[in-house]
Formats: C-alpha cells, structure tokens, sequence
C-alpha cells in the first residue's frame, strides 16, 4: 500500500506564492513519475476528467506543464525522499482549486493520488 501525505496549500493573495510537497511513503518498488493534478470549485472528482493536470516529473528528470501554468509554476522532486514539489508564483484567482498529488509507480504503472491540498487566491 502506498500513502500520499501533501502538505502546503492555503489561502494567497494574487501575485502570491506557495508551495506543495507530497511525499510518497509504503511498499515502492520504484516511482515512474510524480505529478500534481488541481480541481476547480464546483466541479465533481472524476478521475481523468474534471481534474486537470497541472505538472508532472518522471524519474529521470522530464517536465510537463499545463499551458496555464507554464513560466507560473515549477515542479520538482527528491527521488531519495519520494517527494515531488510544486513551486507557485504569480498566482491569480483562476488557479483556485484542490490540488492532488498522483504517483504512479513500477513495474506495473499503479496510479496513487493524496487526498488533496486546497489552494484559493483571493484578495
């Protein structure tokens, strides 16, 4: 079983920042990637639907950003700590959302989520 503990959401003004952390912690053989994936207020958790994928990291190194968040946010990771990281800067209102940390590990691609962080930019 794996556990997913995010720490780090709050309340922002905009133009404000934050930052995430997930660790990942149970029985990992190894982790392919780590990501953070957001849900906007009102809409219902769906997995692979409502929520939006905001960055994700692989193993080695790769990035991938949400068009919204690219040049605002940047994702990071500490594979000997199972820990990914997601730095906001710039935020503004429409970023609001519960973030959700996902993992998904090998050698069979289980996907993991947290239980989620709330995020609200507002003055």
């Amino acid at each position: 079983q794996v556990q997913l503990v995010e720490s780090g959401g709050g309340l922002v003004q905009p133009g404000g920042s934050l930052r995430l952390s997930c660790a990942a912690s149970g029985t990992i053989f190894s982790i392919y990637r780590m990501g953070w994936y957001r849900q906007a207020p009102g809409k219902e958790r769906d997995p692979g639907k409502e929520r939006e994928l905001v960055a994700n990291i692989t193993s080695n190194g790769v990035t991938n950003y949400a068009d919204s968040v690219k040049g605002r946010f940047t994702i990071s990771r500490a594979n000997a700590k199972n820990t990914v990281y997601l730095q906001m800067n710039s935020l503004k209102p429409e970023d609001t959302a519960v973030y959700y940390c996902n993992v998904v590990s090998l050698p069979y691609y289980n996907q993991y989520w947290g239980q989620g962080t709330q995020v609200t930019v507002s003055s």
